[in-house]
């Protein structure tokens, strides 16, 4: 197989908030719009699963070529530590994990492509399954600290007393 070889990666930042406030906030998939590149919107299929391990949601993903949803299920909920998910069930495990840091909090993202994403890739695309596979990854690694810019953004400028923190 051809391109790039990287199936996984993961970036930090810290942000001056609590892990606590950070989770509410990334565990909230229905903001995902907000921070996210590529994810316009996300809805949780049962709203009195969500958030929970096993709690499927759809996503809504735009680029200027194409649009297309996906459905996830959360595979680590842990308030103040970890928040994951799988695309597919199989196919690409996104996640936030937090840990504290002097000046408050390290976020990290991170993002791997799974065997079964690969397979079904591979089936999908056939010949052009490198290709396609190589666009994903290099949309992970373009997005990634995007996402964790405006998620810090977001949770900085709704800290504090009542002031905005400046860009």
């Amino acid at each position: 197989m051809s391109g790039t070889s990287i199936r996984s990666h993961r970036e930090s930042v810290i942000v001056e908030a609590s892990a606590e406030t950070l989770y509410d906030l990334v565990s909230d998939i229905t903001r995902t719009g907000e921070w996210s590149p590529v994810c316009t919107s996300c809805w949780w299929d049962d709203e009195a699963e969500a958030g929970q391990v096993g709690a499927w949601f759809t996503g809504r993903n735009e680029l200027p070529h194409r649009t297309w949803e996906t459905r996830s299920v959360v595979v680590a909920a842990e308030q103040g530590r970890e928040f994951a998910w799988v695309v597919g069930g199989s196919f690409v495990r996104w996640g936030f994990t937090l840990a504290p840091a002097p000046a408050g909090t390290t976020l990290t993202e991170s993002w791997e492509f799974l065997p079964g994403g690969i397979a079904m890739f591979e089936e999908k695309y056939g010949d052009r399954a490198p290709a396609e596979i190589t666009d994903r990854t290099q949309q992970a690694l373009d997005g990634i600290p995007k996402t964790l810019a405006a998620i810090k953004h977001i949770a900085e400028s709704s800290t504090g007393a009542g002031e905005p923190a400046r860009p």
